[in-house]
C-alpha cells in the first residue's frame, strides 16, 4: 500500500493507493473521497470503555474506520484544520501524540490512551496522550507546519506547540524567564522537555489563533 502526503504544509492530505488485500485504520470523519470499490467498516476504538476514555480525555472519536480493498483503488484522508501531516514508522517502539493529532495507521499499530500528567495539563497540552505502539506506519497532523528535533538534555517549547514525543521524554512546566520577562514578553508558561529522544512541534497554535482573532474583534 502506497500512501502519499500531498499539498504540504498548509493543506496536507493523504492519498492512499490500495492494492488487493491492503487495509488502513483511520480516525472517524477523516475520509474525504474514495473509490467505489473500497470497503469501510466502523468499530469501537479499543473496546467500549477504552473508546469512551479516548473521546473524553484524548479528543479522539469513539469510533475508528477500517478501509480495505480487494482490487486497486484510492482513498483520500484529511484532518479538520489546515496544517501539515507527517508519517513515522514504528519498529516495536512507542510514540505519544497530542489529542486530535492522530489521522491513520497500519492495522498492525496498537492505539491506546496514555497519562501525560498534571504538568502537561498546566502547560495546556492535555492530561492524556494518544499512545501508538507496535510495528507499522502512523500518520498524524497538526495546525501549521510540523518540524522534528532530536534532543539530548532540555529543550523549551512554547505551550500548545508540542505535537508528539517519544516516551523517553519527560515534560515539565516553567516560566519563560523571570516573572517580569515571562508575563510581559507574551510567552508566560512554557513546556520544558527533558531526556533523550525525538519530539515533533507545530509552527502554529490554536491559542495563538484565538488570541489574534479576539484582538481584532474588540
Amino acid at each position: 500500500m502506497q500512501v502519499d502526503i500531498r499539498n504540504r504544509p498548509s493543506f496536507a492530505n493523504l492519498l492512499v493507493h490500495f492494492s488487493p488485500g491492503d487495509s488502513i485504520i483511520a480516525e472517524a470523519g477523516a475520509m474525504a473521497t474514495m473509490s467505489s470499490n473500497i470497503d469501510m467498516k466502523t468499530r469501537l476504538n479499543g473496546g467500549f470503555f477504552g473508546a469512551i476514555a479516548r473521546r473524553l480525555f484524548g479528543s479522539e472519536s469513539i469510533f475508528i474506520n477500517e478501509f480495505s480493498a480487494n482490487s486497486p483503488g484510492e482513498l483520500v484522508l484529511t484532518q479538520p484544520f489546515p496544517g501539515d501531516i507527517v508519517c513515522t514508522e514504528l519498529q516495536g517502539n512507542t510514540m505519544l501524540l497530542q489529542p486530535g493529532a492522530f489521522i491513520a495507521c497500519d492495522p498492525t499499530v496498537r492505539l491506546s490512551l496514555g497519562w501525560a500528567g498534571f504538568r502537561s495539563w498546566i502547560a495546556r497540552e492535555g492530561l492524556f496522550r494518544i499512545k501508538v505502539s507496535g510495528k507499522g506506519r502512523v500518520w498524524f497532523g497538526a495546525y501549521g507546519a510540523i518540524f522534528e528535533k532530536e534532543i539530548s538534555g532540555e529543550h523549551i517549547v512554547d505551550s500548545g506547540h508540542l505535537v508528539a514525543y517519544e516516551p523517553t521524554i519527560s515534560i515539565n512546566v516553567g516560566l519563560a524567564g523571570g516573572i517580569f520577562t515571562s508575563f510581559f514578553s507574551g510567552e508566560g508558561v512554557v513546556t520544558r522537555v527533558r531526556g533523550q529522544g525525538k519530539i515533533y512541534m507545530q509552527s502554529r497554535s490554536f491559542d495563538g489563533l484565538a488570541a489574534w482573532t479576539n484582538s481584532h474583534l474588540l
